[in-house]
């Protein structure tokens, strides 16, 4: 089976002309924000930017891509290309099984792989006497669920279900964020602070972290924290498992979905979620508006994106 890859490139004004006509047909009726036109080849999804930025997406993307770059006078200028399927291996499911009809506590967050906004963990109580409405609610993993659908079905959550979030803003991170202080340690101390709250005032048949990575790890992170909770289940995936992770899952989604919304009113902008592509156009026209400090209070400066979206700014 072919691998999905994305490849990006950037193209001279003679040659978006030349991609405007030869996908005409093949164009959808919605694009991106700040793209030009957005069409799907059967194999590739094509996405033009104002910037003259062109993303390739799909089976057949590098020769997509190649054969634009070739024609385009910017032929060496390939901005970056990702084999999908090559990045790091999922770690093989531990196996870990627990029963349905428990109570439990669990936690999740959202916001780590997103370069614009903060990071929200969040740990919730599920009673086995709850799991029935929230069966009844469609309770599933956050990234199996639109914002839409999880912005009408949080709040009808949030006033049954007991839970404990914590909001660390991108200032906050980037100040946090050095050699001895990595994503892990961070995901680590805030999943500790939070879980430890909840499970003063709740007792559960099982307390679950949706795993980021091994047991032993997680623990050395926190050795400098007195008495860090123990007599947790480590799980991969814990979110199809498990309600309480869960339920975690889609308050943090509902937060982080709040909070970049109030950013994006901030600076009258409209802040795209995860690290593609397009969040750097995004960027650029914020440090040319605001300067580049602004970036401290959006994003995770520690991303790839931040080095490309000055590098942009400084060749403009």
């Amino acid at each position: 089976m072919k691998k999905s890859i994305t490849k990006v490139i950037k193209t001279d004004k003679e040659t978006q002309k030349l991609m405007n006509e030869f996908y005409k047909d093949m164009k959808r009726a919605k694009t991106p924000p700040y793209a030009i036109f957005q069409a799907d080849t059967g194999d590739t999804i094509v996405t033009l930017y104002e910037s003259g930025k062109a993303m390739f997406q799909g089976i057949s993307a590098d020769i997509e891509a190649d054969m634009w770059a070739n024609i385009s006078k910017n032929k060496s200028d390939i901005e970056y290309f990702i084999d999908d399927e090559s990045k790091k291996e999922e770690k093989e499911d531990n196996e870990t099984t627990i029963p349905i009809d428990i109570s439990s506590i669990g936690s999740d967050e959202v916001g780590t792989g997103d370069y614009y906004g903060p990071i929200v963990v969040t740990a919730s109580y599920v009673s086995k006497e709850n799991i029935p409405f929230l069966a009844e609610l469609g309770v599933k993993d956050s990234k199996k669920l639109s914002d839409e659908q999880i912005l009408k079905i949080v709040p009808k959550i949030i006033k049954q279900i007991p839970y404990k979030s914590i909001i660390l803003s991108n200032r906050e991170y980037n100040e946090k964020y050095d050699k001895n202080m990595n994503m892990n340690k961070i995901k680590a101390i805030l999943h500790n602070k939070v879980l430890t709250e909840i499970a003063k005032e709740h007792t559960s048949d099982y307390i679950i972290v949706d795993q980021f990575e091994p047991e032993k790890s997680y623990y050395k992170h926190l050795e400098e924290y007195q008495n860090p909770l123990k007599g947790i289940t480590f799980i991969t995936k814990a979110e199809d498992k498990c309600f309480s992770v869960a339920v975690s899952s889609l308050i943090s989604r509902y937060i982080f979905v709040k909070e970049m919304d109030k950013l994006g009113e901030k600076y009258g902008v409209f802040l795209p979620k995860g690290a593609n592509y397009y969040v750097e156009d995004i960027g650029i026209k914020l440090v040319q508006k605001y300067g580049k400090d602004v970036l401290k209070n959006i994003a995770k400066l520690n991303f790839s994106n931040t080095e490309r979206i000055l590098k942009e700014v400084r060749n403009k």
